[in-house]
């Protein structure tokens, strides 16, 4: 896992240290990363509301919406598999995109013909400024990995940085069964 570059599609995990309540045990997908700007979105941290409970003509939908970043928490993203059946979506790695036109997504959810394990609902989004993300790699704030991101969409949101930290070095595996809060144990 040492020394891979950060990437489009590429994953940031979390180092088990990380101090920073916003990003604590949290694995994020790298949708754009070059010389103006880092953005990633967290996919381990869902909330309890449901896509159709935050917009009033959103069809019915199981698929809760979940946390992206602190930055403009306002704003809603997604990451889906669905490709062309979504014009102007964002290729980020194989098989994986991200946004597109929202109408033809709801026309979609509304004739049944996207399941919840395709797409990824976030509010906010993470993002670094020129330097910035490379100077928290340098001070060992991420670790990058190049896993192969088709599953994520369908994966537990629970166990998600538990399993990649599992998949690590030796020196991370202690970290991957130890209670988020050390002074509970």
């Amino acid at each position: 896992m040492k020394n891979i570059k950060p990437k489009k599609g590429r994953l940031l995990i979390s180092e088990p240290s990380m101090l920073d309540s916003n990003f604590k045990r949290s694995v994020l997908l790298l949708t754009e990363h070059n010389d103006n700007e880092s953005i990633a979105f967290i996919l381990n941290q869902p909330t309890k509301i449901k896509i159709h409970d935050l917009f009033e003509d959103f069809p019915s939908f199981d698929a809760n919406v979940h946390v992206g970043g602190p930055v403009e928490k306002n704003t809603l993203h997604y990451i889906h598999s669905l490709g062309n059946k979504i014009e102007n979506s964002i290729p980020i790695s194989d098989n994986l995109y991200w946004s597109g036109n929202f109408e033809t997504l709801k026309d979609l959810i509304k004739n049944k013909e996207v399941s919840a394990t395709e797409i990824r609902f976030f509010v906010g989004y993470s993002g670094w400024s020129p330097g910035q993300l490379e100077h928290e790699l340098n001070e060992k704030s991420w670790i990058v990995c190049n896993e192969n991101v088709k599953h994520l969409l369908d994966n537990n949101d629970k166990q998600m940085w538990r399993d990649f930290i599992k998949k690590m070095d030796k020196e991370y595996a202690i970290w991957s069964n130890m209670p988020e809060d050390p002074e509970l144990n």
